[in-house]
C-alpha cells in the first residue's frame, strides 16, 4: 500500500511536529509506505498575499502533479469520518494521496476533481496539527485493517 500526504507547508527549520510526523512514518513501515509531501513556492506566497480566489487556484495547480491514485481532500465542510470509516477507505484504496490545503482552503473545482472529500471535524486547525492528526489516524486506520492491537 501507498499512501501520500500532501500539503501546502512551508519547508524551514526543524518544526515541532517534525519528530511526531517521522514517528508515525516509522510505525507505520510494515502495513504501508508513506511519503509526506511539503508543497510551498513563492507564486503562493504572492497568490496568498493577493486575494482568496488566487491562493486557493495555487494550492490546486501546485497539487495538479500528485492527482493520481485515489484522491481525498480534507474539508471542514465535508462528511466526518470515524476512524472505523477512515480505515475502510485505507482498506479500499492501496494507491491514494490526501491534501491538506494552505490558509484558504480549496477551491469548489479541486474537491469536484478528487475522489472523495472528509473531515475531521467543524473546528479550525493550522495545517501542521491536520498533517499530524491524518498522520495518526492514517496509522489507525492501518492498525484496524491489519488487527493490531493499537487501535483498541
Amino acid at each position: 500500500m501507498r499512501v501520500r500526504v500532501c500539503s501546502i507547508d512551508k519547508k524551514g527549520k526543524k518544526e515541532l511536529y517534525t519528530p511526531l510526523l517521522e514517528h508515525y512514518k516509522k510505525i507505520a513501515k510494515p502495513f504501508a509506505q508513506i511519503e509526506v509531501v511539503d508543497i510551498f513556492s513563492n507564486a503562493i506566497a504572492k497568490a496568498q498575499d493577493t486575494s482568496v480566489d488566487l491562493a486557493q487556484e495555487s494550492y490546486s495547480k501546485a497539487f495538479e502533479q500528485y492527482m493520481n491514485g485515489f484522491t481525498v481532500v480534507l474539508d471542514p465542510s465535508a462528511k466526518e469520518v470515524d476512524s472505523y470509516e477512515f480505515a475502510k477507505i485505507l482498506q479500499k484504496n492501496a494507491n491514494i494521496t490526501f491534501f491538506i490545503g494552505g490558509a484558504y482552503g480549496f477551491n469548489d473545482n479541486f474537491k469536484k476533481k478528487c475522489d472523495l472529500s472528509v473531515s475531521f471535524g467543524k473546528i479550525t486547525l493550522s495545517h501542521k496539527l491536520v498533517k499530524l492528526l491524518l498522520m495518526e489516524q492514517i496509522y489507525r486506520g492501518l492498525t484496524i485493517i491489519n488487527n493490531h492491537p493499537y487501535h483498541k
